[in-house]
């Protein structure tokens, strides 16, 4: 389920990025794949070019990377970096395309194309996701990277789609919480639940788990006879959430007024706000 909901997306920005490089430059040129030594720059880098129409792109990174390796001063050398990284991307070899990506980074973070550089570091991470279940290691480096992203590019080309699988992993992170906090409220173990509860509310604000999360805040807080605390996310949830199923099922448990009438009185909810830092 999480492999289907991570990847059911078309990465159209890779595309287009890519076209732009295909367009910088003519393929209608013919190389002998196999002698490399010595080929002028536009040569070298069209052959490369030419591996990737023809759906070899694991050879278009090694023929990307010889331009560096020919040509070191040549513009072409520049784009020819992470051309090679973004070959290896569509080869799955992932670990060789951000090794070339951090290597991009490090030595032009002033690129026009760095954007581009640090997006694809956040795919590679997001394409190993398998299981977030088993290791959710893969996941929260790929949230993380898609954050430093958007941080540094807040309106950029890619931040669209960073936001969106940002919050699937995030998500996706919550939901683990979310499994193990609810295990430990079956069994009696509620402030250990209370725990998993809090860190989604305030790691995992952008995943669809904050609702829940508030209700079972709510009902364990009032298992342990925390009224006060339970009453302040119910009404964080009721703010924030005030059409979410979970928070008509804390407000029935809670058996106080309604989403309608706390919104009346937001200077209350203000202070709330402050005191739980639900928001950063």
């Amino acid at each position: 389920m999480l492999k289907c909901n991570l990847h059911s997306m078309k990465i159209l920005p890779v595309l287009l990025f890519v076209y732009i490089f295909f367009s910088s430059c003519s393929s209608n040129r013919q190389t002998d794949p196999v002698e490399q030594v010595g080929l002028p720059v536009d040569s070298l880098y069209n052959e490369a070019l030419d591996a990737v129409y023809s759906g070899n792109p694991k050879q278009a990174a090694s023929l990307f990377e010889e331009v560096e390796l020919q040509h070191p001063y040549s513009t072409w050398a520049v784009k020819a970096q992470l051309m090679a990284a973004w070959a290896y991307f569509e080869a799955n070899d992932y670990p060789r395309s951000l090794a070339s990506i951090e290597r991009f980074i490090e030595l032009y973070p002033a690129h026009i194309d760095v954007e581009y550089a640090f997006y694809l570091r956040a795919l590679c991470y997001y394409e190993q996701i398998v299981d977030v279940e088993r290791d959710a290691a893969m996941t929260q480096r790929a949230m993380d990277a898609f954050s430093e992203l958007l941080r540094r590019f807040p309106n950029g080309v890619y931040a669209q789609d960073s936001k969106l699988k940002r919050d699937l992993a995030s998500s996706n992170l919550a939901g683990k919480e979310m499994a193990v906090g609810r295990f430990y409220f079956r069994q009696g173990y509620i402030s250990a639940a209370i725990n998993r509860f809090q860190k989604v509310t305030d790691q995992y604000q952008s995943s669809n788990q904050v609702p829940e999360a508030l209700y079972r805040l709510t009902a364990s807080y009032t298992i342990l006879n925390l009224q006060e605390e339970a009453n302040r996310s119910l009404r964080v949830a009721q703010y924030n959430f005030p059409n979410s199923t979970w928070t008509k099922k804390a407000e029935t448990l809670m058996g106080i007024e309604t989403s309608d009438s706390v919104k009346k009185n937001n200077s209350m909810i203000n202070n709330i706000f402050n005191k739980i830092n639900i928001f950063k």
